[in-house]
């Protein structure tokens, strides 16, 4: 009898631990941001935060069904094409919970320039910290040229990114990762840019190609790193591929908390 309530005391201590223990473990949250028509389908955006109120995840999220019917052909192509833009809003618990403000998802058939590295069929989604309000009253490049080629100061972009000049309306100046196989000879996959107007550091941006996504339910990478901030607030370290349950997800994660400088 003594062993029976021994064996009985150590069980319930062992429950009550286990208890404590999933108690103390952040809960996990997902909010998720208005859906909306993406070619033939629907495309929207999610955060995810644990019960301390701190970024897990925030992704651009995409249904079977516009992955199924992404146009191949746009007057003009290659390029920018704002007809293949869409923006899309973050829940209110993701604008507070990180520095973006927005998405801009872009789908480019033709790719875009510079020929022979970028001319692939990919996606553009851009992570916005910029106000979208702002970001809308970029315009060409021959009416603000000093503003693209205002570069924020040393540090607040990765070591390895340069801006190969010029710029987009409605979008910005982009940066590109010299270390990245697409400019040393490589065929373009996906990669990692950064973008910039005016001095500010405004987007953080995944370039996939087509193929490459839909060739890689699940892939991770890291996100190469500023030195300094201009913004204080929690920042991703890692981007990953996710599919699952008929959605495409772009996901920004491993989230750490910088200091402004």
């Amino acid at each position: 009898m003594k062993k029976i309530f021994l064996f009985a005391a150590v069980s319930l201590a062992a429950f009550s631990s286990c208890k404590k223990d999933h108690e103390n473990k952040p809960a996990e949250k997902i909010f998720k941001g208005d859906a909306q028509t993406f070619q033939h389908g629907k495309a929207w955006t999610w955060y995810e935060a644990d019960d301390n109120n701190n970024p897990v995840r925030i992704a651009i999220a995409m249904d079977d069904a516009s992955m199924a019917s992404l146009d191949t052909l746009t007057p003009g192509a290659p390029g920018h094409h704002h007809e293949n833009s869409l923006s899309l809003k973050l829940h209110p618990k993701a604008t507070g919970g990180t520095p973006f403000t927005h998405v801009l998802l872009d789908w480019n058939p033709a790719g875009h320039e510079p020929a022979g590295v970028y001319d692939k069929p990919h996606f553009d989604f851009h992570f916005y910290i910029q106000p979208e309000a702002e970001r809308i009253a970029i315009p060409t490049y021959d009416l603000a040229q000093a503003k693209f080629d205002n570069a924020p100061a040393q540090g607040y972009m990765p070591p390895t990114y340069i801006n190969p000049g010029g710029g987009v309306p409605q979008m910005g100046a982009h940066w590109l990762d010299v270390t990245t196989p697409e400019v040393n000879g490589q065929p373009f996959t996906q990669t990692f840019l950064m973008g910039s107007y005016d001095g500010k550091v405004t987007f953080w941006e995944p370039m996939i190609t087509r193929k490459f996504v839909e060739a890689n339910p699940s892939f991770e990478r890291a996100i190469p790193q500023p030195t300094k901030y201009q913004k204080a607030g929690w920042y991703p370290t890692k981007m990953r591929i996710a599919k699952q349950d008929g959605t495409t997800n772009i996901i920004l994660e491993g989230f750490v908390q910088r200091q402004a400088s």
